[in-house]
Parts: structure tokens; C-alpha cells; sequence
């Protein structure tokens, strides 16, 4: 036989769509019989479909199983209008399920209360019907527990109800219901099986009318849950006791024409009919759905140019073009240039030359290569006319001048008055305290996710704490594949913990005392053991392994499935590693306990929750780690609290490395800061005390600025603690090590004081300048939201200030000291003992002494070959390549912070970090939460704003999971609560004859409970639905009707009779505080996001949400806003690229003002904002090539290498401007005094330091500060040391020297 494509299309599975919501909702088979059909076997789809043949809920109509063909005749039959196919029940089966009488008779004309039951019901059946009192009351407690699951479709509802009332009481029941055969049950013959006629259009639009409608608690599509449900049954008659039905059907879309009957065709409803409208939740289609405004989220795909075969990035191809203009012009200009310079040669070196308006004298070039550039500067002091200094820069001079001679005068007054203000400073260390709470590091107060959470906390509840295990297979790495995980021993080992019980206060606190119970009664574990009511006794009893596989296919509608806190366990919750929706195929158990959770962190309940998580930590590590592993499995967990103790945990973890760091900083600087002359004479010209007591400031003026701020109430973070001493140390030492060094380089025949006040005078301005922009640059840093890099900024910054001060006034006193210790020839470390040996004399030789090794491949090696011009352009070249390269790189850079990488590497968070990426398939909660719904006009707008267009919009956006990361539609509390109240959901909303709430028949007080099921004890008997469809309007509450029934709906409990009950699913999705006013301050609607699996993709789904809500509200004109629990952590990074930007742009901007404002220069200033712009882009494109994430830490590094930089660019460009000749000889000049100060006392110094980082057991030392560092560094070395010389050499500004004849005479005679 050819039948229908449509029919079979729609029909069978909306049949089955039908059946599964029977099954979904019947609790017992007795309340709820299911129903077989035997289809024949077709090739195509649409033939195939046939064996999904509708069945639900009625003893009169309904059938178990096809025994006969079509053609087969039953007693009495009989085929014309006004006349019955089986009329009244003839036999009840021991399991009580009741059967109809085959024998047909004329349709009988029933009494005014019945006919009034019937149409209320039944409203196409008028007049004479096919059904007795008892066969109505049959149908109507069968489909009563379907009801609620249609309800919220109105059109689906009507239909589905006309199927089968047709089916039931139709006066014409014999012209499309065909007695195919017969059983004899308790001695009469009774209906066994029969045909049902259904036309095409009917099955078609019920279909169409049902085929979106919603489950709304579990978030799904009702007809998701055909399928195993249907197949189950086929072919198989139910025996007594099961489930199923006690006779077949078969749906036919013709009749044969001999026969004289035609299929059902009573009219359908659509969906989108205005009178009986859905929800765009369950009916897209709808005109009102469809005309709504898109709210998809689409991906931004960056611009791309398609060059030959390959795809290349717009801003690559610019940045190309870009470097080829650019180079094109340098060499066309260098051309110009060097042609020009050859057209001069015949002009000698010492003639004046004009650069842009300053006049240089050219220096005797015989003079001494050893004569200290200060000395220039000395005789400035007597006759100006020898550096034009800014009046800044003069005033920094005399200032240095007279300091150092004060200093020199009075070391031991300066000295002791520095320590004694360190150290009362150090006092505010008493408040001192270490902020561990995440929330606390890494959310702004004033962060938009932060109110979001405070206000869904407080209006609606806190999200649940969660304590995880994950038990898995051990991975065949050979051939890429997983064993799986569900066997009889594994269910065994499935972990339990309910029996821990923890010491709180005295008290004994078990997961019985703190989990979170949705009915009241039982712990909401999410566990395989769930399948088995939580008892492992039950393995056995319940068919093991067998039960498990088939409640994975009937979670939803099987009895012995449902958990034992009375709901369904979806499995996607409890297993990972499966793909699409084998389950079986399984290869990690997920075991999740939620526990309750408290507005009041530091209160009683979360103290209590935070003692016994960490007794469940410690039986895992103890007893069940051992255990699994012994059994070939892996064991990874998790607890609320285990963020906050492994942070805890590393605040120790590093301390040896950093101990290390010091001692090896300490060692450096000790051979640095000392000479190298007889060894004999080396204990007294070693620094080994002055670098000491160097690294002893750097401590004081970090324990300084930790106590300013304890002292003020701000709390110490872990990074503060390892960091900032290490960060201050490697910019301290840089100070410290120019300082000797000058020092070192003036001539010993000046008196101490002499040289001291020079030394300052000479490099005082420039470690200055650098000092204030390191200050400034890392105060930048405090304008970033995240608290933990905030207050590192505020701390660094203020530690750095402290360590200038005392490197000015205490360590210059040190200095003063150690030089009359060594004049007076005593041994450092001891300068009690004194020797008399003649080999101890430290300044024998000094005035003959040569340029040590450094300086002089500086200025002889170094400098000549950077003077060359195919050097330069070589140079220039390759570092603008890299500069560019870097910007394209940088755009490739993913915000974000691995969570393992914050951890300590041995931290049992790692792995479970890992597996939950690898294995978990379904994503966190979101809620979407409105504010201020105001549902005063709701019974104008049928189901309200809310649920005609939010969760439509949410439906839709689910379907692009892809780039709305929202894995399914919302679960509706209003869609369910109209359910929950609509007439025809008999067994829901109903009241006492006082009014008062009278809940399902099977819920207490209307029954007792027994061994089985509930007994009902007749009080309830008297109870009344909430209202008639004449109470209410457009089938829609009045306000006041929705005033009254909602704190009924949200205090129902789901039972058999009525599973659209509130209490639980909802009891925290509505705040009831003031809704009396008609506004409900606070409501969300419940969905998840897909599998999370990368920062990127919590950062972008987090994003996704934020603007669908945005475009929502705009359109609704009401404020919604999403949250899920990660989006405080994450809401960072949404915007961390205009952060890094802004706060880099403001960093760099104060430095270059710093520098105009000292130097008085601006190409001095714009050329060290060149060289730093460089650097910190060339530090971004390393940062890609590392993978290296944008996030508050990387920001604040970036942020602090402009002013570790300025180190690198500072001191060169000074010397350079005080230097006299043409740009190469001052290029070379500087190279040879600041040159070898920069590599030994900057660059050296922060690599010794930084190196010791690479042993760091956390990881976020290593990749954050150890390769950020160590590239910062290089990086630094390279642009300080070759291409700003080049650039100097080239663009250089012109030289503040004017020498005049008395200058000259002054310097030949002082040489």
C-alpha cells in the first residue's frame, strides 16, 4: 500500500512525540498506558516513518498490538454515522488496566451533567456519543497527565485532545475505528486490537501544531524524547504489571472503499491562530515570532585579501606595504644623503656645523680618551657658556652638587635618618594581610558582572558551591581512543561521599547538612548512581549495567530512572567523553555534589560547606586516588574552595626560587660593584658589604611600601609578595651599579666629596628621569580594574619611589663610607681590621688606569661598527621589519588566563583542569534574568512580552550554538506557571471549598503514603480546579488572579498527577519581595551554554550573551541582562585590548612628558617615545610567537616595560646630549662611558635576575615573568645599545656642548 509522505511525515511523529510525553510523565503504568503498533517495512524515509504510529492514554481508544490484518471482521460490525465501533467496558486485567467492549451499538444520547463533562473536554463531540460515564472518566484521568506538557500551546493541546476524544466518544466512531481483534479477559470478549483512520490533513497539522513544543523544566524539545521511548514498545503486547498498553493500534491515513468508512478529519488549529496562540518558544512559525527583529549572533570574521593561493590578513598587507614605502624612502634619503656628504669632503672635520639651529664646536680629538665627561660638566659649574642645560636639568645639578657634597660631609647622619624613616615605615607592616579570595583578585568592585551577580544573589539566590570528581579511562594513546567507562566493576567504583563528616566548631558536618535539595528531602547529586535511588545494593536488583544503558535512552519518562531527589538525570550531566548522544560509548563518570551557597562568604553555612570540602580533598587524596588507580583508572577532583587553597599553597611554592634569585642578584652585584686590581689588594677592593647593604635598601623600601599600604587597610596579594621584591631589586640594582660606576670614573687627585658631588652631578639627572617614569609608568597600572594588578601597580610603584630615596640618601652614604673604608685600608666585610701591606693600596695606578674591557669594546669595537652606513641601514631595516611583524603579530594575540597556569604545577587542579576541557558535554548555567517585569497588563498580551519574544529569541538564537554559544531553549517559569493554572491541567491549580490550595490527588493531605504508591484517603474529594475558562481572559489570569496563584505554582511540588509544580524547578527563578505592587523585581529563565573548552571560548560566549541581551532589551524595551556564574571572572576580557591600549598610550605619555619637562628637548623626548613605542610592540610580537595570553598580568607587564625601558634609552640619549663632535664621535663618546654601564649594571643585572625565574614551580612565573622579563631584557639591550645609537647617530639631537676658547684652555690645562 502507498500512503502519504505528509501523513507518515507529521502523523508518526507527532505520534510518537505524543507517546513520549506520556511516558515522560507517568509515573506507573496503571495511571498511564502505553501504546504498541506493527508497521510494515518500507524503503524510503517517508515509509519508513510509518512505524511511528501515535499512542497514547486511553483504555477506550487506545490498542497494544496489530494481531489481525485490516480485513479482518469483529462482532457486531458495522460502518455508518450515529454508530459505535466498541461502546462501554467489558473487562478489567488483574493489573487493572480496563478494556473495551467489540461490539458495536448506536450512539446513545447522554444525560445534561455528562454532556457537559464531555464538551468541556471535548468540545467538537455534541449530541449522541460512543462512550459511557466510565470510559470518559478513563479518558480524562489518561490525558490529564499529558495536559500540562501541551498546554502552553493552546492550538497542540486542542488538537491533540480531538484526536482522541474522536477516538473515545465520537457519535461517529465506526466510519474511522475498525475492531481488528479480540480478547476474552475475565471471561468476555474485549477489545484487542484495532484500526484508526486519520486523513492526511489532520495528521499534518497536528503535527505542525506540536511539532516545537517545549518540555520547559528540562530545557528541551518534547519530541527529543522519541525514539527509544516508541521502539521499546513495538511488536511487544504489555503484560500485566508492565508498562504498556493492554491492546494495539494501527493509524491508517485511507480507508478501502468497499468497507464504507473514511479517515477522522475534524478541523485543526495552527499554531500561529491568534485565538489559540503559542509561545514563540513553541511555535516559530508564528506571524508574531517570525516578524520579530534577528537576534542571532553572528562571528566577526577579520578582513582578509586572497593573494594568489593564499588567504593574507588585511592589516598584513598593509603593514607590508607599509615597510616597502617606508624602506624605499629611508634609502632614497640615506642616497641623498651620503651623495651630499661626499660633495663636502674637501671640508675639514673641525669646522662648525648647523643642525637645526644649535651650534657645535668639534672637541681636540688628541684629548684623553679617560678624561671623565663630568669634568665638562665641572667647568660649567664656573663659566655656563660649557653645556646649555634646560633650567630643569641646572637646577637638578646644583641640587646634586650641593647634596653630594652634604652627603659626603655627613654620611652617618644621612644614613641613619633613611633607616630610621624606612623602618617607621615598615611599622605599618603590623595590619599587614594577604587577600587569597578569587573574587576579591580578580573582579573590580565596579565591574558591571560583579552588580550583575550581587543582584541575582539578592534577589534570587547564589549559585550552588561544587564539589566534582571525574573517573575515567585511561586513554589508548596507540590508537587514539578512550575504553569505556561504564562496566560493572567501574559502577562499583563509582565514587560516594556521602559519608563524610567533617569537624566544624565541635560539630559534625555531613554532605547531608550543606547539599542543596530542590524537593526538600534528598541531595541534588549528579551521579550514574542516581539510575539506582544513590544505593549500591540496588546494582543487582535493578539489572546493573543493563538498567544503566536503558535509562540512558528513557532518563525522562522511565520510573526506576528517576533520581532519587524525584527528577530526571539527564546523562549528558553524569558521563564524558561520549560523542553526539551514544552514551554507552562513554568514557569518564562525572560526579557532581552541589552545595548550597550564602550571600555571607564569612558566615556560618560557608564555613561549614569550606570545612567539609576540605575532608572531601583530603579522602579523595587519601583513600580514593589509590584505589582508582590501582583499578587502571584516573581520578581528578574539585571543590568550591580548592581555588582559593592551592592560591594559598603557592604563596610557599616559590620561596626557594626567589630566595635564589637573590642570593645570586647579590653575588652579582657584589663583583660588579667592586675593582679588579692586585689580588692580593681584592678584599679591600671588593663591594661585597656595599652590595649587601644595596640589597638590604631594596628589602626596606618593598617592606616600606607594604606598610604604607597595610597601614591604610589595603591587602597584600601573593604576586606583591614574590614579585615586587624581585621587580624593585633588578631596577634598584641598575641605580646602584651607575652610581658606583660614577663614582669610579672621576679622578682621584679630587678630595671624596669632590668626586661624590660630580658622580651625582653626572648621572643624578639621569636616574632621576628614569626613576619618575618607572614610578609613573608602573602607577599606570593602578587604573586597571582587576584588583590583584591594581594594587601591585600601587605597590611597585610606591616601592620603586621609596628605593630612588633611599639610593640617593642612604646607599650614596654607603658609598661614602666604602670609599674611606677603603682609603683607610680596611678589608670589606671586616673593615675593623686594617692592613698595612703595600699591595693593599687600592688607588695605586688609578691615575694611569686604562678603560676596562667593556668600555672599551664600546667605544672601539661597538661604536665603529655602527657607524658604518651599510650598518645602519641594515639595522634600521631589520628593526622596523620587527616592529611591523609585531604589529601584525599582535592582533593574533587571545585574551585570557589559563586557570592551570596560575596554579602551582604539582597541584591536583591541573588535571582536573584537563579532563574537565576533555571530557564534560554540556556547558555552564545561563540565566537571563529581567528586571522589574511589570505583568500588571499580562492579560492583555496573552503570555506576555516576555514569553512571546525572549524566549523565541532564545529558542532561535539556540539553534546557531555555533556563534549564540547557547545550547537550548530556556526553561520557561511563566510558560509553566500559565500551564500550572489553565483548566484543563485537572490535577494542577485546584483549591478547598474555603479556598485555600489543594494540591495533587497523590500529594498529602489527598493521600497516604504507602509501601508503593500513594493511598488516597478521600480528602481532597471535594477540591475544585482554580478557575473555568469563564474566569479567565483570552484563557490568560487577570493581574490578580496572577498576584494570588504564583506563590501557589512556586510552592507545588511536581508529582504524577501534576508535574508542571513550581517548587523546585522555579522556587529560585521568581523574587516574590514586593511583586504585590505588580512588578517582579527580579525573574530568570534558565538555559546553558554549549561545552566551554578554551579561554577564548568563555571570553566569546560571555560576549555573545552580552549582546543578545542588548539587543533583546532594545527591542522588548525592558532591562535583561545574562549571567552565569565564570562571567565576574571573565568580564575583563571583553575589553583587556582598550585597557592594554589606553593604559599603555597614558604610561608612554607620561614618560615623554617627564622628559620634556627635564630635558627641555623635544627630539630628545620624541626619540625616546620612538624607541619605547618599539619596544613595547616588539615585546606584543613576542608575546604571540610565545602564545603568551592578553590579561591583567601581561597588561601590567607591558605597562612596566615603558618604565624599565626608559632605562635602556635614558642614560644613553643624556650622554649623548652632553657629548660634544659630530653625531658618530658623540655616538661613539657615549657608547664608551654609558655603554658599558647599560650592558653590566641594567642589562645584566635584571638577565642574572630574571633567569632564576625559569625554575618557578608555578607556571604563571614562568611564562609572565620569566619570558615576558627575559624578553623584555633582550629586547631593551638590542633597541638601548644598536638601534638607538644608530638612531642618534642619524636624527640624533644636536649636542648641548658649547665650548668656548676658555672651556677649551680650561680642559687642556685640567687634562
Amino acid at each position: 500500500m502507498k500512503f502519504s509522505l505528509g501523513f507518515f511525515t507529521s502523523l508518526c511523529l507527532l505520534q510518537a512525540m505524543a507517546l513520549s510525553l506520556s511516558l515522560l510523565f507517568c509515573f506507573t503504568s496503571d495511571f498511564f498506558p502505553t501504546f504498541d503498533t506493527y508497521g510494515h517495512h518500507h524503503s524510503s524515509d517517508s515509509e519508513d516513518a510509518v512505524c511511528l504510529i501515535l499512542s497514547l492514554v486511553e483504555a477506550d481508544s487506545l490498542s497494544s498490538r496489530l494481531l489481525l490484518t485490516p480485513n479482518a471482521k469483529a462482532p457486531g460490525e458495522r460502518h455508518s454515522e450515529d454508530y459505535c465501533a466498541m461502546y462501554d467496558i467489558c473487562g478489567t486485567r488483574t493489573d487493572g488496566k480496563v478494556v473495551n467492549c467489540p461490539y458495536g451499538s448506536p450512539a446513545v444520547k447522554p444525560d445534561e451533567l455528562l454532556s457537559s463533562k464531555i464538551q468541556s473536554l471535548c468540545p467538537t463531540i455534541t449530541g449522541n456519543v460512543c462512550c459511557t460515564e466510565a470510559q470518559f472518566d478513563t479518558l480524562k484521568s489518561q490525558v490529564q497527565q499529558a495536559i500540562p506538557f501541551l498546554v502552553g500551546c493552546p492550538a497542540c493541546l486542542r488538537n491533540f485532545l480531538n484526536l482522541f476524544c474522536e477516538l473515545t466518544c465520537s457519535p461517529n466512531q465506526s466510519l474511522f475505528i475498525n475492531v481488528t481483534s479480540v480478547d476474552k479477559v475475565g471471561g468476555n470478549l474485549t477489545v484487542g486490537g484495532i484500526d484508526y483512520f486519520v486523513s492526511d490533513a489532520f495528521g499534518e497539522g497536528l503535527y505542525d501544531s506540536c511539532k516545537d513544543v517545549k518540555f520547559g523544566t528540562m530545557n528541551s524539545r518534547a519530541i527529543q524524547f522519541v525514539g527509544a521511548e516508541w521502539f521499546a514498545f513495538i511488536g511487544r503486547k504489555a503484560a500485566p504489571y508492565s508498562l504498556g498498553s493492554p491492546y494495539a493500534i494501527m493509524f491508517h491515513p485511507n480507508a478501502t472503499e468497499p468497507s464504507g468508512m473514511k479517515p477522522m478529519n475534524v478541523s485543526t488549529y495552527s499554531c500561529g491562530d491568534i485565538s489559540l496562540g503559542c509561545s514563540c518558544g513553541d511555535c516559530p512559525s508564528s506571524s508574531v515570532c517570525s516578524n520579530s527583529a534577528s537576534t542571532t549572533t553572528h562571528k566577526r570574521d577579520s578582513c582578509s585579501i586572497k593573494v594568489g593561493t593564499l588567504m593574507v590578513k588585511c592589516v598584513d598587507l598593509i603593514l607590508a606595504v607599509l615597510y616597502i614605502i617606508l624602506i624605499c624612502v629611508f634609502l632614497g634619503w640615506g642616497l641623498y644623503h651620503r651623495i651630499r656628504e661626499r660633495k663636502t669632503t674637501y671640508r675639514t672635520k673641525s669646522v662648525s656645523n648647523v643642525i637645526s639651529g644649535g651650534v657645535l664646536y668639534s672637541r681636540n680629538q688628541e684629548k684623553d680618551d679617560n678624561l671623565p665627561m663630568q669634568q665638562i660638566i665641572e667647568d660649567a659649574a664656573q663659566n655656563r657658556n660649557g653645556v646649555r642645560l634646560s633650567a630643569v636639568q641646572g637646577y637638578m645639578s646644583n641640587f646634586y652638587r650641593k647634596y653630594g657634597s652634604f652627603v659626603a660631609r655627613n654620611p652617618t647622619g644621612v644614613l641613619a635618618s633613611s633607616l630610621v624613616i624606612a623602618l617607621l615605615l615598615c611599622l605599618g607592616l603590623i595590619r599587614f594581610k594577604v587577600e587569597t579570595r578569587p573574587e576579591k583578585l580578580w573582579v573590580g568592585p565596579g565591574s558591571k558582572a560583579a552588580q550583575e551577580k550581587q543582584f541575582f544573589d539578592s534577589h534570587l539566590a547564589p549559585f550552588y558551591r561544587i564539589e566534582q570528581l571525574i573517573l575515567a579511562t585511561v586513554p589508548d594513546h596507540m590508537n587514539s581512543t578512550s575504553p569505556r567507562i561504564v562496566s560493572e566493576d567501574n559502577i562499583r567504583c563509582c565514587c560516594q561521599v556521602d559519608a563524610i563528616r567533617a569537624n566544624y566548631s565541635g560539630l559534625m558536618v555531613s554532605l547531608e547538612d550543606i547539599c542543596m535539595k530542590p524537593l526538600d528531602k534528598d541531595c541534588a547529586t549528579q551521579s550514574v548512581l542516581q539510575y539506582f535511588k544513590m544505593d549500591p545494593k540496588n546494582f543487582d536488583d535493578y539489572g546493573g549495567v543493563e538498567h544503566l544503558n536503558y535509562c540512558f535512552e528513557h532518563y525522562s519518562s522511565a520510573d526506576r530512572c528517576m533520581s532519587a531527589f524525584k527528577a530526571p538525570l539527564d546523562p549528558s550531566t553524569v558521563l564524558g567523553g561520549f560523542s553526539g548522544s551514544d552514551y554507552s560509548e562513554a568514557s569518564a563518570f562525572v560526579v557532581t555534589y552541589p552545595v548550597n551557597n550564602a550571600i555571607d562568604e564569612d558566615g556560618n553555612e560557608t564555613a561549614k560547606a569550606v570545612a567539609w570540602e576540605k575532608t572531601f580533598i583530603q579522602l579523595v587524596k587519601d583513600e580514593l586516588l589509590p584505589m582508582v588507580q590501582s583499578r587502571n583508572l584516573t581520578l581528578t577532583f574539585s571543590s568550591e574552595s580548592s581555588i582559593e587553597e592551592e592560591l594559598k599553597r603557592e604563596s610557599t611554592a616559590d620561596a626557594i626560587t626567589i630566595l635564589v634569585s637573590y642570593l645570586v642578584m647579590f653575588a652579582y652585584i657584589s663583583l660588579t660593584l667592586g675593582d679588579m686590581p692586585h689580588p692580593s689588594a681584592f678584599y679591600i677592593s671588593s663591594k661585597v658589604l656595599l652590595g649587601l647593604s644595596g640589597v638590604i635598601l631594596v628589602m626596606l623600601s618593598v617592606l616600606g611600601s607594604v606598610g604604607i599600604f597595610s597601614a591604610l587597610g589595603v591587602k597584600s596579594t601573593l604576586i606583591i609578595i614574590e614579585v615586587i621584591p624581585f621587580l624593585v631589586l633588578a631596577v634598584g640594582v641598575d641605580n646602584m651599579c651607575i652610581l658606583v660606576h660614577a663614582v669610579k670614573r672621576q679622578q682621584l687627585e679630587l678630595p671624596l666629596e669632590g668626586r661624590i658631588s660630580n658622580a651625582l652631578v653626572e648621572v643624578g639627572p639621569s636616574i632621576t628621569l628614569a626613576s619618575l617614569s618607572e614610578v609613573l609608568a608602573f602607577a599606570v597600572g593602578s587604573f586597571i580594574s582587576m584588583p590583584a594588578c591594581r594594587v601591585f601597580s600601587m605597590f611597585a610603584a610606591l616601592a620603586v619611589l621609596l628605593d630612588f630615596l633611599l639610593q640617593v640618601t642612604a646607599f650614596v652614604a654607603l658609598i661614602v663610607l666604602d670609599s674611606l673604608r677603603a682609603e683607610d685600608k680596611r678589608v670589606d666585610c671586616f673593615p675593623c681590621i686594617k692592613v698595612h701591606s703595600l699591595h693593599a693600596d687600592p688607588d695605586k695606578g688609578i691615575r694611569q688606569r686604562k678603560p676596562g674591557l667593556l668600555a672599551r669594546y664600546m667605544k672601539e669595537v661597538h661604536a665603529p661598527i655602527l657607524s658604518i652606513w651599510a650598518v645602519k641601514i641594515v639595522v634600521i631595516a631589520i628593526f622596523v621589519a620587527f616592529a611591523l611583524a609585531s604589529i601584525a603579530l599582535s592582533t593574533r594575540i587571545q585574551p585570557g588566563l589559563e586557570q592551570e597556569i596560575v596554579l602551582p604545577r604539582d597541584s591536583y587542579l591541573q588535571g582536573y583542569f584537563n579532563n574537565v576541557s576533555e571530557y564534560l558535554r554540556i556547558g555552564p548555567p545561563l540565566y537571563f534574568v529581567v528586571k522589574n517585569y511589570n505583568y500588571s497588563y499580562f492579560a492583555c498580551i496573552k503570555v506576555g512580552v516576555i514569553a512571546i519574544l525572549l524566549l523565541h529569541c532564545i529558542a532561535r538564537a539556540a539553534l546557531v550554538p555555533d556563534t549564540s554559544y547557547i545550547a537550548k531553549p530556556a526553561a520557561s517559569w511563566l510558560d509553566d506557571f500559565l500551564v500550572w493554572v489553565s483548566p484543563e491541567a485537572f490535577g494542577c491549580c485546584r483549591k478547598f471549598t474555603n479556598g485555600s490550595y489543594c494540591p495533587p490527588d497523590d500529594q498529602p493531605p489527598c493521600c497516604a503514603p504507602g509501601e508503593g504508591s500513594c493511598v488516597s484517603v478521600g480528602a481532597c474529594k471535594d477540591c475544585t480546579t482554580c478557575f473555568r475558562h469563564s474566569d479567565l481572559h483570552n484563557d490568560r489570569p487577570s493581574t490578580t488572579q496572577f498576584r494570588e496563584k504564583l506563590p501557589w505554582f512556586l510552592s507545588a511540588l511536581p508529582s504524577a498527577d501534576c508535574a508542571k509544580g513550581g517548587h523546585g524547578a522555579y522556587t529560585s527563578s521568581v523574587d516574590l519581595k514586593g511583586y504585590d505592587s505588580g512588578i517582579i523585581q527580579a525573574s530568570s529563565f534558565r538555559t546553558y551554554h554549549t561545552p566551554l573548552n578554551k579561554q577564548i571560548d568563555y571570553v566569546n560566549s560571555m560576549r555573545a550573551a552580552r549582546e543578545f541581551s542588548s539587543r533583546v532589551s532594545d527591542s522588548l524595551k525592558i532591562e535583561i541582562f545574562p549571567y552565569s556564574v565564570f562571567y565576574m571572572f571573565f568580564e575583563q576580557y571583553l575589553n583587556i585590548w582598550r585597557t592594554a591600549l589606553v593604559n599603555l598610550a597614558i604610561a608612554i605619555g607620561a614618560v615623554f612628558i617627564v622628559c620634556l619637562v627635564i630635558t627641555c628637548s623635544l627630539w630628545s623626548s620624541a626619540i625616546i617615545l620612538l624607541v619605547l613605542a618599539m619596544i613595547v610592540v616588539d615585546l606584543m610580537g613576542v608575546m604571540a610567537i610565545l602564545n603568551i595570553q592578553l590579561n591583567a598580568v601581561s597588561v601590567v607587564n607591558l605597562v612596566m616595560s615603558v618604565g624599565i625601558s626608559v632605562e635602556f634609552c635614558v642614560h644613553m640619549t643624556h650622554s649623548f646630549s652632553v657629548t660634544s663632535g659630530d653625531k658618530d664621535q658623540r655616538v661613539k663618546e657615549a657608547l664608551g662611558t654609558m655603554g658599558a654601564s647599560v650592558f653590566s649594571g641594567i642589562t645584566l643585572t635584571k638577565l642574572v635576575g630574571v633567569i632564576v625565574l625559569c625554575f618557578s614551580r608555578t607556571e604563571v612565573f614562568v611564562i609572565y615573568y620569566f619570558q615576558m622579563y627575559l624578553s623584555l631584557v633582550l629586547l631593551g639591550f638590542l633597541h638601548g645599545l644598536v638601534f638607538l645609537p644608530v638612531i642618534l647617530s642619524i636624527f640624533g639631537p644636536p649636542s648641548r656642548c658649547t665650548i668656548d676658547e676658555q672651556g677649551e684652555d680650561r680642559s687642556s690645562t685640567s687634562s
